[in-house]
């Protein structure tokens, strides 16, 4: 890459948790937004080329599929090209490649080009946006991270009530080539978002405590597996897995379960509106909430409680009958989902830590994508088995409710809470310190080893006076860079009887 700056992620630099965070923020909450939107967005041109190439709606539907699978599988390859060169080239190359696939795309004379140019190039350059951009969030914020992982999910329902539209007009103005042209060229923001992420880098100066340890540091992994010896990653992984399989059901079929129920069509779409309507106000509220100092360290059981109210939520609309109960159902299946959504990577960062975040994320998206596409098509069949949506709801509550307690019990189990470490910046300003008390105290004890007997017997006679000094002297005694003759005068100054400083020799 040239003389590009690779961030290694371990320079040892203090999170800002601002500055230019807020900028990082910002494209993190754009690339998160078409991410998640885009494959949703995609699926109002479905018509239009059913109609042009002839096929049927299964046929179509592969492209949201496509696009997913390969957001969620890539995960790996993304960790290896963030850890070799940095998150700022990948994300910007990833932008280049999402919207490249939507240019060729339109150009397309078949369903196999769409498959792999919008579902492939498109969701490669996605995926390779959307990770790096988690791991410079978790970079610049430490203190402030919950919200600003709370405030970058709620990307992803804003998108998807602004690029659903706009696909519609496009659609209809343009013509499906047309659209998949323009939104190629709005994909073009994906490359201004990396050039944001700007790396953190530690500092030129640096003291010799800091250079020592840099000499012998090892060569940092491509893609480090020892996170699976972390029993809480491990938890963390199969929860997560369990929890995919039902967590993205009700959103794919609550519009066809209010049309079973005898709604109209921009009835029934209207609860896709107040679920992502919900959702964006959930996901920020949730990142304050897990910021709080008495939630922060609980992080995971709050997580836990969320996957419960899901899931508890997708059992109780199983029931619903008519119009007015689906939409309570969408209010608190959206609370729900944005408390899911804020906090599913927030609780991964807590526990594997910035270092290993990248290659953690990665594994965990890889298998969350076998998930991905075993979940809403096991619905489907269970559908065309059962042809009532109420089993379909039951199912994906159930799945997520049993993700929630394997979360909960493991970790209630067999993870022990460790103390809290100072972070490095603190440990060296403690290093420094006792550096600077041994130097102190040298001085006392080589004139206690020069003195003899009877200089000690001086200095236990004026002990009680010792206590007594100045704060100028004590200023002094703090400096490392104060003389050691100037050093032993001060510590052999003391008060007289009547306040007045005296030498020790006097005193006698």
């Amino acid at each position: 890459m040239g003389g590009a700056v690779v961030d290694t992620g371990d320079s040892g630099v203090k999170a800002p948790d601002g500055g230019w965070g807020w900028a990082v923020l910002f494209g993190c909450f754009i690339i998160t937004g078409f991410s998640y939107a885009f494959p949703k967005a995609v699926s109002v041109f479905f018509k239009e080329l059913i109609r042009e190439f002839g096929v049927g709606y299964s046929d179509t539907a592969w492209i949201s599929s496509i696009l997913l699978a390969m957001l969620y599988g890539t995960g790996p390859l993304c960790s290896i090209l963030v850890n070799r060169f940095g998150c700022r080239p990948v994300m910007m190359v990833g932008g280049l490649f999402a919207s490249l696939g939507m240019v060729l795309a339109s150009f397309a004379t078949n369903i196999i080009h769409i498959y792999l140019c919008t579902g492939v190039i498109t969701g490669l350059g996605l995926a390779l946006n959307f990770q790096p951009s988690l791991i410079m969030l978790n970079r610049y914020f430490s203190e402030k991270r919950p919200l600003a992982n709370g405030l970058a999910a709620a990307g992803s329902p804003v998108a998807l009530c602004c690029l659903s539209p706009l696909g519609q007009v496009l659609q209809y103005k343009y013509g499906w080539r047309g659209g998949f042209l323009i939104l190629g060229g709005l994909l073009l923001n994906c490359c201004a978002c990396g050039a944001l992420m700007r790396p953190l880098l530690a500092p030129k100066k640096t003291s010799e405590v800091e250079e020592k340890p840099k000499e012998t540091k090892p060569k940092p992994k491509l893609l480090d597996f020892t996170v699976f010896k972390d029993r809480g990653f491990l938890i963390y992984t199969i929860a997560a897995s369990i929890m995919v399989l039902g967590l993205f059901v009700p959103p794919v079929f609550v519009v066809s379960y209010a049309k079973e129920l005898g709604n109209e069509d921009t009835k029934s779409a209207l609860l896709l509106t107040i679920l992502g309507f919900i959702d964006i106000f959930a996901r920020p509220t949730s990142g304050i909430i897990a910021g709080l100092k008495w939630v922060r360290p609980r992080c995971v059981y709050l997580f836990s409680f969320a996957m419960i109210f899901n899931g508890i939520a997708d059992i109780l609309g199983s029931f619903a009958k008519d119009y007015a109960s689906l939409v309570v159902f969408c209010i608190f299946f959206g609370i729900s989902y944005g408390m899911v959504g804020a906090l599913q990577f927030e609780v991964l960062m807590a526990i594997v830590g910035t270092e290993k975040f990248s290659s953690a994320i990665g594994l965990v998206l890889l298998v969350e994508a076998i998930a991905v596409l075993v979940g809403p098509p096991g619905a489907g069949r269970l559908l065309d088995a059962t042809k009532n949506y109420m089993y379909v709801f039951m199912l994906a509550g159930c799945e997520v409710v049993l993700s929630a307690l394997v979360l909960a019990i493991c970790n209630l189990l067999f993870i022990k809470r460790k103390p809290q470490q100072p972070d490095p910046p603190a440990k060296m300003e403690m290093a420094i310190t006792e550096t600077e008390m041994e130097e102190l105290n040298k001085a006392p004890k080589d004139d206690q080893d020069n003195g003899g007997g009877a200089e000690n017997e001086k200095k236990q006679a004026i002990e009680p006076e010792t206590k007594t000094t100045s704060k100028d002297e004590v200023k002094e005694l703090e400096s490392i860079e104060v003389d050691s003759i100037e050093v032993e005068n001060a510590s052999k100054k003391v008060s007289g009887p009547n306040g007045v400083a005296v030498e020790p020799e006097s005193s006698l």
